[in-house]
C-alpha cells in the first residue's frame, strides 16, 4: 500500500486491542488514502464502541474522516459515566455474559441475555431493533455494521465485569425489583396466592414472597439471601443512586 502515512497513538487502556507488536506509544499506519478514521482504526483490530474522542493534530474530527498525509491522530477512551442518546439505557449480553446479566437484574438493571449461541448477526439485530447497548467480550461480534450500540467487557470477571458496566454507564440502580432469570418485574405477592408454588418448608417458614410478572417465578428471602445482599450493597457503596434498595420481598431464591 502505498497511500498517506499517518501516525496513531491509542489512550493505554486501549492498547489491548492492538496487536501486541503495534503497541507502541506512537504507531505509523500507512492507509489507502480513501478509508475513513474509522476502517483505519477497526483495521488495528480495535471495535470503534471503545473509541471516544478523535483528535487529528489536536482537532476533534468524527470516524469519517480520511486521514492525509503526515497526519497524527490520538484516539481517546470514551468518557465515563458514557451517555447513550436515542433510548430508555438497557443491554443486551451475549451467551457468555450469564453472571453479569444475572447480577445487573438483580440491581433492577434491564438486561436481555441469550442463554443459547444465537449467534452474531441475531444479537446485533436484536441489538438494532431493541436499542439495546450489546455488552460482549467478542471483538468481532462489536464491530458489526448493525449494531446499534455496544461495549467491550473487559474482565472475565464477574465482579471486575460489573463494576465495570455500572462506571461506564452509570444505570439507575433499584434492586430486588426484577427477577434474575427472565429480566421480568418483580411484584409484591402474599402467600396465599403463590403458596401452590412453594415446598411445604418454605410455606411454613416465610412470609414475604414476590413473584415475576413474566414467568411467575416466586421470590423470598431465603439461603442465598446474605451472598447476593452482599453484591447490592458493594453496588450501592461505589454507585449508589438507588430508589428501591429493598423492593419486592428482598428476593434471593427462585422456588423450582
Amino acid at each position: 500500500m502505498n497511500g498517506p502515512r499517518i501516525t496513531v497513538t491509542f489512550d493505554p487502556g486501549l492498547r489491548l486491542f492492538v496487536p501486541a507488536e503495534r503497541r507502541a506509544e506512537r504507531m505509523t499506519v500507512v492507509t489507502d488514502g480513501s478509508s475513513s478514521l474509522g476502517h483505519v482504526i477497526e483495521s488495528l483490530g480495535m471495535p470503534l464502541t471503545e473509541a471516544g474522542r478523535l483528535l487529528v493534530d489536536g482537532r476533534e474530527v468524527p470516524v469519517s474522516h480520511v486521514p492525509g498525509e503526515g497526519e497524527t491522530v490520538e484516539v481517546r477512551a470514551v468518557e465515563r459515566p458514557q451517555p447513550v442518546p436515542g433510548a430508555p439505557l438497557r443491554f443486551l449480553l451475549d451467551v457468555h455474559l450469564g453472571t453479569l446479566a444475572r447480577r445487573l437484574r438483580l440491581l433492577g438493571v434491564d438486561a436481555a441475555y441469550e442463554s443459547e449461541d444465537i449467534g452474531d448477526p441475531a444479537l446485533a439485530a436484536r441489538s438494532a431493533a431493541e436499542r439495546r447497548v450489546l455488552l460482549s467480550r467478542d471483538r468481532g461480534l462489536l464491530r458489526r455494521r448493525e449494531l446499534w450500540a455496544g461495549a467491550y467487557v473487559y474482565s472475565d470477571r464477574p465482579d471486575d465485569q460489573l463494576r465495570d458496566v455500572l462506571g461506564r454507564f452509570a444505570p439507575r440502580l433499584a434492586p430486588w425489583t426484577r427477577c434474575t432469570a427472565c429480566n421480568g418485574e418483580l411484584k409484591d405477592a402474599d402467600k396465599d396466592s403463590v403458596g401452590e408454588l412453594l415446598e411445604h418448608g418454605t410455606r411454613h417458614t416465610y412470609d414475604v414472597f414476590a413473584q415475576c410478572a413474566a414467568c411467575e417465578r416466586v421470590y423470598w428471602r431465603g439461603a442465598h439471601h446474605a451472598r447476593l445482599e452482599a453484591i447490592v450493597q458493594e453496588a450501592l457503596r461505589e454507585f449508589g443512586g438507588a430508589e428501591a434498595a429493598d423492593g419486592p420481598a428482598g428476593a434471593a431464591v427462585t422456588a423450582g
